[in-house]
């Protein structure tokens, strides 16, 4: 009896050693209780965007809040605008910050394609611009330079009329350089106001000073309810402003190809162009931009 009783002992420690060298893995998978209010997670979908260098008259005249949103709502891609003068955009474009482009001076756009910063440009739109300046006009543009901008600016720097200039290498800017070369007047004295600014703030300011200045249209009839100018000259060749856009070279920078493609294309297209067409025609009677792509 003895004998067995060791033996059955000596089993119980046996099994005891065993259960001890090869303890049981808990089933994770099994002993974790699920958290209920945990969301399913998703991928989400990649945000597609691109930085729009452009001139402040898209911005200004509200043409861009007009046709982005459209853009938006077709392809999903959502456009950064960083407005400043033509001048500016391009540089921006020039260092890498930008991935397109739409501005209005073409020489400089053509210079920027030579200069290898993008591969193509497209005609967009245009417009004209006009001179405007206080309903006592003192230097008398309306009467004797109505459609002749060299005479007009002949007439402001005899007068020594106050004058606004954007100041900042803009294509407005340009267009006004352009016109002081032709009529071989350097001008400067306390008439000669540089601002450097945006073109809606040129307007405001010489709104405030009762200056002239000159402007794209459709800048001026958007802000035309708030301002005590009129415009003085206008409906000239030498007036006309043309807008083009660009891609930034994706050989160059690592710019949002695909995204900007889509862009370009869009503008160009039936549907964007439709839209350029219609733009201001309800309020003012008339399109702020003429659209023109080939």
């Amino acid at each position: 009896m003895k004998g067995l009783l060791l033996f059955i002992l000596s089993l119980v420690l046996v099994f005891s050693m065993t259960a001890c060298n090869n303890p049981q893995e808990p089933n994770e998978e099994q002993n974790e209780e699920p958290n209920i209010d945990q969301p399913v997670s998703e991928d989400p979908k990649e945000e597609r965007s691109i930085i729009l260098a452009t001139t402040t008259s898209t911005e200004d005249s509200g043409l861009l809040d007009f046709l982005l949103p459209a853009f938006k709502e077709k392809t999903g891609i959502e456009v950064e605008v960083v407005a400043k003068g033509t001048g500016a955009a391009l540089e921006l474009a020039r260092n890498g910050d930008a991935d397109g482009v739409l501005v209005h001076a073409k020489a400089q756009e053509e210079q920027f394609v030579a200069d290898g910063f993008a591969k193509e440009r497209f005609d967009v739109m245009y417009n004209d611009f006009v001179l405007i300046g206080p309903e006592s006009d003192p230097a008398g543009l309306q009467t004797d330079a109505p459609n002749d901008p060299i005479k007009a600016f002949e007439l402001i720097a005899e007068k020594q009329a106050v004058f606004v200039s954007r100041g900042d290498e803009s294509g407005t800017h340009t267009k006004e350089k352009s016109y002081w070369n032709e009529a071989d007047i350097t001008p400067e004295g306390e008439w000669y106001v540089s601002a450097g600014a945006g073109m809606g703030a040129v307007l405001q300011m010489a709104d405030e000073k009762l200056a002239y200045t000159l402007t794209d249209r459709a800048t001026y009839l958007s802000m035309k309810d708030n301002l005590d100018l009129v415009i003085v000259t206008e409906k000239n060749d030498k007036m006309y402003n043309q807008y083009g856009v660009m891609m930034v070279n994706p050989e160059k920078y690592p710019v949002k190809e695909a995204e900007v493609q889509e862009f370009i294309d869009w503008i160009l297209s039936e549907e964007g162009q439709g839209l350029i067409s219609e733009f201001g025609v309800e309020k003012f009677g008339q399109p702020l931009f003429i659209p023109n792509a080939e």
